[in-house]
């Protein structure tokens, strides 16, 4: 009895060790979703943030990405991110239908470069974008990078504004970009980044607009003749969460979380122009017909969306002439 009893104890020690090894080697398991395909820069940024929060906290946090819309579409993860059903997700153009002042950087050419957008986050990403956000719920934790955005179709090559004419053209949602292709002419559809390429092969959409990087990672060079140049917006990314989600977390957890998500700018940034200059030359060997844009041509075309905004977005006009002055 006395055999069996010491047993039982060292039986009941054993299992109460064990419990408090495993609590004190705990991870905080957190998601993260996307709509761009593996490969893409959205993939390379939230698997390279992954890395960083889990070194920095010795394995205690592992964030899994999930790409290519495994969670849903922008809209959706938009919803499931404030109902705190997912942690994080890298959100576009998708920012302006969360508050207005993020359309502006759908107007056309409103961002000349990099850096020019580097000190354009610099002076009104904490100021102004950021407290906008969390007011309706989405807490931004990096401002990351989308890019400059380029057109692809099968109809014909863009070179001017009416080129584009009766063109059917996907975009993301965003009111803005759409009233921007319209004036130029195109017929264009918001439409989840998942269903373009079937979209695209199928006829249902004769063209496309983004990032060369997405072209590339989707394949669109299957399902497209013309590349058009005309990177006719710039557009950032950002790595949010919702404030309430955030808030649940404990300090350690916040910090590292936040100061990985902040440093991870000039990454993003450096994997875009990386892309941009590698990108060009392989989709042209896999059979694209490259061309040019006139853009001051485009430029021309798009004084109408700047007055709109400044007149229908309170502050429109006060915040364009912001950006422009940060041109340099």
């Amino acid at each position: 009895m006395r055999s069996m009893r010491s047993m039982m104890l060292c039986a009941t020690a054993l299992a109460v060790s064990m419990t408090l090894t495993a609590a004190a080697h705990a991870q905080t398991v957190l998601r993260l979703g996307h709509v761009a395909e593996v490969g893409s820069h959205f993939d390379l940024a939230g698997n390279e943030f992954a890395k960083r929060v889990k070194e920095k906290s010795g394995g205690k946090i592992e964030v899994q990405v999930f790409p290519s819309s495994q969670l849903g579409s922008d809209k959706d993860m938009l919803q499931k991110m404030k109902l705190g059903q997912i942690d994080f997700f890298i959100p576009s153009s998708i920012m302006s239908s969360v508050t207005p002042e993020f359309g502006v950087f759908d107007m056309p050419y409103i961002i000349k470069d990099r850096a020019h957008a580097t000190r354009v986050m610099e002076k009104l990403g904490d100021s102004l974008f950021r407290p906008k956000a969390e007011a309706k719920g989405v807490k931004i934790l990096g401002f990351w990078e989308n890019g400059f955005r380029h057109i692809t179709n099968n109809v014909r090559p863009i070179v001017k504004p009416e080129d584009l004419q009766g063109v059917k053209l996907r975009t993301p949602r965003g009111e803005w970009r759409v009233k921007m292709f319209q004036a130029y002419g195109a017929n264009p559809s918001p439409m989840a980044f998942s269903e373009v390429f079937t979209a695209l092969k199928t006829g249902v959409m004769d063209g496309q607009e983004n990032p060369l990087i997405n072209a590339w990672s989707a394949k669109f060079y299957e399902v497209q003749k013309y590349l058009s140049m005309t990177g006719h917006v710039y557009i950032p990314a950002y790595l949010v969460t919702s404030p309430k989600t955030f808030a649940e977390w404990p300090a350690d957890v916040q910090k590292i979380i936040a100061e990985t998500a902040d440093e991870m700018r000039p990454f993003a940034l450096e994997a875009g122009k990386n892309f941009d200059d590698d990108l060009l030359g392989k989709l042209e060997a896999k059979g694209m017909a490259v061309n040019e844009a006139d853009k001051d041509a485009f430029v021309k075309a798009s004084a109408a969306i700047y007055e709109e905004f400044g007149t229908k977005v309170e502050g429109g006009k006060a915040l364009i002439d912001q950006f422009l002055a940060l041109r340099g």
